[in-house]
Protein backbone atom coordinates (compact mmCIF):
# COMPACT_ATOMS: atom_id res chain seq x y z
CA UNK A 1 0.00 0.00 0.00
CA UNK A 2 1.16 3.47 -0.95
CA UNK A 3 2.72 5.15 2.17
CA UNK A 4 1.76 9.36 2.12
CA UNK A 5 2.34 12.31 4.54
CA UNK A 6 -0.81 13.74 3.34
CA UNK A 7 -3.03 11.88 6.17
CA UNK A 8 -6.56 13.07 7.35
CA UNK A 9 -6.17 14.80 11.10
CA UNK A 10 -7.67 13.76 14.16
CA UNK A 11 -11.58 13.07 14.21
CA UNK A 12 -13.56 16.19 15.69
CA UNK A 13 -14.99 14.05 18.80
CA UNK A 14 -11.13 14.32 19.64
CA UNK A 15 -10.46 17.75 19.29
CA UNK A 16 -13.32 18.62 20.95
CA UNK A 17 -12.27 17.09 24.15
CA UNK A 18 -8.75 18.98 24.38
CA UNK A 19 -9.64 21.78 26.67
CA UNK A 20 -11.23 19.57 29.39
CA UNK A 21 -8.18 16.99 28.94
CA UNK A 22 -5.37 20.05 29.12
CA UNK A 23 -7.46 21.50 32.36
CA UNK A 24 -7.06 18.25 34.25
CA UNK A 25 -3.87 17.47 32.50
CA UNK A 26 -4.80 13.71 30.97
CA UNK A 27 -7.42 13.51 34.01
CA UNK A 28 -7.57 10.02 36.55
CA UNK A 29 -6.12 7.75 33.56
CA UNK A 30 -3.59 5.82 35.14
CA UNK A 31 -1.65 5.00 32.10
CA UNK A 32 -0.91 8.54 31.79
CA UNK A 33 2.89 9.46 32.82
CA UNK A 34 3.49 11.97 35.36
CA UNK A 35 4.87 15.27 34.84
CA UNK A 36 8.51 16.02 34.69
CA UNK A 37 9.58 17.42 37.78
CA UNK A 38 10.20 21.31 37.76
CA UNK A 39 13.42 22.96 38.62
CA UNK A 40 15.72 25.38 36.96
CA UNK A 41 15.80 26.38 33.31
CA UNK A 42 19.16 24.26 31.87
CA UNK A 43 22.03 26.11 30.57
CA UNK A 44 20.77 27.50 27.21
CA UNK A 45 17.27 28.11 27.87
CA UNK A 46 15.14 29.88 27.22
CA UNK A 47 15.10 29.50 23.31
CA UNK A 48 13.16 30.80 21.05
CA UNK A 49 12.78 29.38 17.38
CA UNK A 50 10.67 31.12 14.63
CA UNK A 51 8.71 29.03 12.32
CA UNK A 52 5.70 29.92 9.89
CA UNK A 53 3.29 31.09 12.91
CA UNK A 54 5.50 33.34 14.65
CA UNK A 55 7.58 32.02 17.24
CA UNK A 56 7.93 29.46 20.09
CA UNK A 57 9.96 29.67 23.35
CA UNK A 58 11.04 27.04 25.08
CA UNK A 59 11.53 28.10 29.01
CA UNK A 60 13.63 24.70 30.19
CA UNK A 61 14.94 21.70 28.51
CA UNK A 62 12.34 19.37 27.58
CA UNK A 63 11.75 16.39 29.46
CA UNK A 64 8.23 14.85 27.91
CA UNK A 65 8.58 15.35 24.20
CA UNK A 66 6.14 14.25 21.36
CA UNK A 67 6.45 14.37 18.12
CA UNK A 68 3.52 15.01 15.27
CA UNK A 69 5.41 15.38 12.31
CA UNK A 70 5.55 12.11 10.17
CA UNK A 71 9.35 11.75 10.72
CA UNK A 72 10.06 14.25 13.74
CA UNK A 73 11.08 11.11 15.68
CA UNK A 74 13.94 10.37 13.64
CA UNK A 75 15.70 13.51 14.48
CA UNK A 76 14.92 13.24 18.32
CA UNK A 77 16.63 9.73 18.65
CA UNK A 78 19.59 10.90 16.61
CA UNK A 79 20.24 13.69 19.41
CA UNK A 80 19.92 10.94 22.02
CA UNK A 81 16.37 11.34 23.47
CA UNK A 82 13.37 9.31 23.47
CA UNK A 83 9.91 10.93 22.71
CA UNK A 84 7.34 9.81 25.32
CA UNK A 85 5.23 9.40 22.20
CA UNK A 86 5.67 9.29 18.51
CA UNK A 87 3.37 9.62 15.22
CA UNK A 88 2.94 6.33 13.92
CA UNK A 89 4.17 5.76 10.32
CA UNK A 90 5.98 2.63 9.20
CA UNK A 91 5.15 0.18 11.88
CA UNK A 92 8.68 -1.35 11.52
CA UNK A 93 10.43 1.61 13.03
CA UNK A 94 11.83 0.94 16.19
CA UNK A 95 13.56 -2.25 14.75
CA UNK A 96 15.65 -0.41 12.22
CA UNK A 97 19.01 -0.45 12.85
CA UNK A 98 19.51 2.80 13.42
CA UNK A 99 16.95 3.07 15.82
CA UNK A 100 17.31 0.31 17.91
CA UNK A 101 20.38 1.14 18.94
CA UNK A 102 19.01 4.77 20.22
CA UNK A 103 16.06 3.53 22.56
CA UNK A 104 18.98 0.67 24.89
CA UNK A 105 15.47 -1.62 25.15
CA UNK A 106 13.26 1.07 25.81
CA UNK A 107 9.80 1.03 24.15
CA UNK A 108 8.55 3.66 21.18
CA UNK A 109 5.22 4.29 22.46
CA UNK A 110 3.07 5.50 19.19
CA UNK A 111 -0.59 7.43 19.53
CA UNK A 112 -2.03 6.75 15.92
CA UNK A 113 -1.26 7.79 12.19
CA UNK A 114 -3.87 10.63 13.14
CA UNK A 115 -2.83 13.54 14.97
CA UNK A 116 -4.57 12.52 18.09
CA UNK A 117 -5.10 15.19 20.66
CA UNK A 118 -6.92 13.21 23.47
CA UNK A 119 -3.67 11.42 23.41
CA UNK A 120 -1.77 14.14 23.18
CA UNK A 121 -3.00 15.94 26.42
CA UNK A 122 -2.77 12.75 28.33
CA UNK A 123 1.12 12.53 27.66
CA UNK A 124 1.72 15.74 29.49
CA UNK A 125 4.09 16.98 27.27
CA UNK A 126 6.52 19.97 27.75
CA UNK A 127 7.26 20.01 24.06
CA UNK A 128 5.59 19.28 20.78
CA UNK A 129 7.40 18.72 17.69
CA UNK A 130 5.68 18.92 14.60
CA UNK A 131 7.50 20.10 11.31
CA UNK A 132 7.40 17.14 9.07
CA UNK A 133 3.41 17.59 8.34
CA UNK A 134 1.28 20.33 7.00
CA UNK A 135 0.00 21.95 10.08
CA UNK A 136 -2.65 24.50 9.54
CA UNK A 137 -2.72 28.01 12.32
CA UNK A 138 -5.96 25.76 13.68
CA UNK A 139 -3.73 22.45 14.50
CA UNK A 140 -0.82 24.53 15.53
CA UNK A 141 -3.28 26.95 17.93
CA UNK A 142 -4.70 23.21 19.51
CA UNK A 143 -1.66 21.58 19.93
CA UNK A 144 -0.10 25.05 21.32
CA UNK A 145 -2.92 24.99 23.97
CA UNK A 146 -0.77 21.87 25.10
CA UNK A 147 2.46 22.59 25.41
CA UNK A 148 5.05 24.35 23.54
CA UNK A 149 4.91 23.56 19.52
CA UNK A 150 8.02 24.10 17.17
CA UNK A 151 6.28 23.72 13.36
CA UNK A 152 8.51 23.86 10.00
CA UNK A 153 9.92 27.83 9.16
CA UNK A 154 8.51 30.13 6.83
CA UNK A 155 11.44 29.50 4.53
CA UNK A 156 10.43 26.34 2.98
CA UNK A 157 6.68 24.66 1.62
CA UNK A 158 4.75 22.34 3.89
CA UNK A 159 6.89 19.40 4.03
CA UNK A 160 9.90 20.41 2.36
CA UNK A 161 12.11 21.43 5.04
CA UNK A 162 15.65 19.95 4.40
CA UNK A 163 17.28 17.67 6.41
CA UNK A 164 19.87 19.73 8.15
CA UNK A 165 17.46 22.37 8.61
CA UNK A 166 15.62 19.85 10.56
CA UNK A 167 18.00 18.51 12.40
CA UNK A 168 19.65 22.41 13.64
CA UNK A 169 15.81 23.03 14.65
CA UNK A 170 15.56 20.38 16.98
CA UNK A 171 19.05 20.32 18.38
CA UNK A 172 17.55 24.42 19.24
CA UNK A 173 14.76 22.96 20.92
CA UNK A 174 16.09 20.00 23.18
CA UNK A 175 19.56 22.41 23.63
CA UNK A 176 21.83 20.53 21.79
CA UNK A 177 22.39 22.64 19.35
CA UNK A 178 26.52 21.44 18.99
CA UNK A 179 25.45 17.72 18.60
CA UNK A 180 23.43 18.72 16.03
CA UNK A 181 25.62 20.75 14.28
CA UNK A 182 28.30 17.44 14.46
CA UNK A 183 25.67 15.19 12.94
CA UNK A 184 25.15 18.01 10.10
CA UNK A 185 28.82 17.83 9.83
CA UNK A 186 29.13 14.42 9.77
CA UNK A 187 26.39 13.28 7.37
CA UNK A 188 27.83 16.15 5.01
CA UNK A 189 31.09 14.62 4.96
CA UNK A 190 30.29 11.17 4.44
CA UNK A 191 28.21 12.41 1.22
CA UNK A 192 30.76 14.87 -0.15
CA UNK A 193 33.13 12.21 -0.40
CA UNK A 194 30.90 9.35 -1.72
CA UNK A 195 30.19 12.24 -4.16
CA UNK A 196 33.94 12.75 -4.72
CA UNK A 197 34.50 9.37 -5.58
CA UNK A 198 31.82 8.90 -8.07
CA UNK A 199 31.88 11.83 -10.38
CA UNK A 200 29.80 9.59 -12.48
CA UNK A 201 26.45 11.05 -10.17
CA UNK A 202 26.46 14.33 -11.54
CA UNK A 203 23.67 15.53 -13.67
CA UNK A 204 22.66 12.37 -14.13
CA UNK A 205 18.52 12.09 -13.48
CA UNK A 206 17.53 10.05 -10.66
CA UNK A 207 13.51 9.17 -10.77
CA UNK A 208 12.64 7.84 -7.11
CA UNK A 209 9.03 6.17 -7.52
CA UNK A 210 7.57 5.74 -4.03
CA UNK A 211 4.94 3.00 -3.57
CA UNK A 212 4.18 2.22 -7.01
CA UNK A 213 0.34 0.18 -6.40
CA UNK A 214 -2.04 -1.03 -9.35
CA UNK A 215 -1.17 1.45 -12.16
CA UNK A 216 -0.94 4.16 -10.09
CA UNK A 217 3.13 5.77 -9.26
CA UNK A 218 4.30 8.64 -7.51
CA UNK A 219 7.64 10.12 -8.81
CA UNK A 220 8.81 11.95 -6.38
CA UNK A 221 9.17 15.84 -6.81
CA UNK A 222 11.80 18.34 -6.76
CA UNK A 223 12.56 19.26 -2.74
CA UNK A 224 10.68 15.88 -1.13
CA UNK A 225 13.24 15.12 1.93
CA UNK A 226 12.34 11.29 0.58
CA UNK A 227 14.82 12.35 -2.24
CA UNK A 228 17.23 14.65 -0.17
CA UNK A 229 20.13 11.55 -0.28
CA UNK A 230 20.00 11.34 -4.16
CA UNK A 231 19.91 15.27 -4.31
CA UNK A 232 23.12 15.82 -1.81
CA UNK A 233 25.37 13.00 -4.16
CA UNK A 234 24.62 14.95 -7.06
CA UNK A 235 21.65 13.60 -9.02
CA UNK A 236 19.10 15.34 -10.91
CA UNK A 237 15.79 15.33 -10.28
CA UNK A 238 13.12 14.92 -13.25
CA UNK A 239 10.91 17.54 -14.57
CA UNK A 240 7.35 16.31 -14.30
CA UNK A 241 6.42 14.03 -10.48
CA UNK A 242 4.19 13.32 -8.34
CA UNK A 243 0.57 11.20 -9.24
CA UNK A 244 1.96 9.77 -12.36
CA UNK A 245 -0.25 6.28 -14.28
CA UNK A 246 1.12 3.25 -16.04
CA UNK A 247 0.47 5.31 -19.21
CA UNK A 248 2.76 8.37 -18.38
CA UNK A 249 5.80 6.00 -16.85
CA UNK A 250 8.04 7.65 -20.11
CA UNK A 251 8.25 10.04 -17.47
CA UNK A 252 10.36 7.52 -15.18
CA UNK A 253 12.76 6.35 -18.27
CA UNK A 254 15.65 8.63 -16.65
CA UNK A 255 19.50 7.59 -16.21
CA UNK A 256 18.27 5.74 -13.10
CA UNK A 257 15.23 4.45 -11.76
CA UNK A 258 14.76 3.53 -7.67
CA UNK A 259 11.64 2.15 -6.99
CA UNK A 260 11.01 2.47 -3.22
CA UNK A 261 8.12 0.14 -2.12
CA UNK A 262 7.95 -2.75 -4.53
CA UNK A 263 10.44 -5.84 -5.72
CA UNK A 264 11.94 -6.52 -9.13
CA UNK A 265 9.37 -9.27 -9.33
CA UNK A 266 6.09 -7.30 -8.60
CA UNK A 267 7.21 -4.75 -11.09
CA UNK A 268 8.23 -6.76 -13.54
CA UNK A 269 4.89 -8.53 -13.67
CA UNK A 270 3.63 -4.86 -15.73
CA UNK A 271 4.34 -4.84 -19.52
CA UNK A 272 4.53 -0.95 -19.76
CA UNK A 273 7.18 -0.83 -16.47
CA UNK A 274 9.62 -3.80 -18.40
CA UNK A 275 9.72 -2.55 -21.69
CA UNK A 276 11.39 0.67 -19.99
CA UNK A 277 15.07 1.24 -21.09
CA UNK A 278 16.07 2.00 -17.55
CA UNK A 279 14.68 -1.35 -16.68
CA UNK A 280 16.16 -2.97 -19.74
CA UNK A 281 19.61 -1.72 -19.18
CA UNK A 282 19.51 -3.22 -15.79
CA UNK A 283 20.13 0.82 -14.28
CA UNK A 284 16.76 -0.12 -11.50
CA UNK A 285 17.33 -0.37 -8.32
CA UNK A 286 14.37 -2.01 -6.04
CA UNK A 287 13.38 -2.28 -2.83
CA UNK A 288 10.44 -2.98 -0.27
CA UNK A 289 8.33 -1.23 1.84
CA UNK A 290 9.11 -3.45 4.56
CA UNK A 291 13.22 -3.15 4.34
CA UNK A 292 14.96 -0.57 6.73
CA UNK A 293 16.29 1.30 3.81
CA UNK A 294 12.94 2.79 3.08
CA UNK A 295 12.01 3.56 6.28
CA UNK A 296 15.58 5.22 6.10
CA UNK A 297 15.11 7.04 3.13
CA UNK A 298 11.17 8.17 4.30
CA UNK A 299 12.61 9.32 7.94
CA UNK A 300 15.30 10.85 6.48
CA UNK A 301 16.86 11.87 9.90
CA UNK A 302 21.01 11.92 9.93
CA UNK A 303 21.47 8.36 11.55
CA UNK A 304 18.81 7.25 8.91
CA UNK A 305 20.87 9.05 6.27
CA UNK A 306 24.00 7.57 6.55
CA UNK A 307 22.62 3.93 6.60
CA UNK A 308 20.80 4.61 3.37
CA UNK A 309 24.16 5.82 2.11
CA UNK A 310 26.12 2.53 2.88
CA UNK A 311 23.41 0.46 1.49
CA UNK A 312 22.50 2.90 -1.61
CA UNK A 313 26.56 3.42 -2.89
CA UNK A 314 27.31 0.05 -4.62
CA UNK A 315 24.20 -0.29 -6.53
CA UNK A 316 23.97 3.30 -7.37
CA UNK A 317 27.93 2.62 -8.71
CA UNK A 318 26.44 -0.31 -10.64
CA UNK A 319 23.46 1.71 -11.90
CA UNK A 320 25.71 4.62 -13.37
CA UNK A 321 28.87 2.40 -14.64
CA UNK A 322 28.23 2.57 -18.35
CA UNK A 323 28.24 -1.27 -19.08
CA UNK A 324 25.33 -2.94 -19.43
CA UNK A 325 27.02 -6.20 -17.95
CA UNK A 326 26.81 -5.04 -14.72
CA UNK A 327 23.96 -6.19 -12.47
CA UNK A 328 22.15 -4.17 -9.85
CA UNK A 329 21.40 -5.56 -6.97
CA UNK A 330 18.25 -5.61 -5.15
CA UNK A 331 18.18 -3.65 -1.60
Amino acid sequence: MQLSVKRVLATAAAVALIGALAACGGGNDPDAAAPAASGSAAIGFPVSIAHKFGSTTIKAKPERIVTVGWNDQDFVLSLGEVPVSTREWFTEYPAYPWVSSKLGGKSLPTFSAEINFEAIVKQQPDLILAIYETITKETYDKLSAIAPTVVQSADFKDEETPWDVQTLTTGKALGKQAEAQALVEKVNAEVAAAKAANPQFAGKVLVEDYGPEKGQHWLVPAKDPRRSLFDALGFATQEQGEDVSEERLDLADKDVLFVNGATRADMLKSPVFSKLKVVGEDRTLYTSFDTPLSGALSYTGPDALLYALDKLLPELKNATDGDPATKVNEL
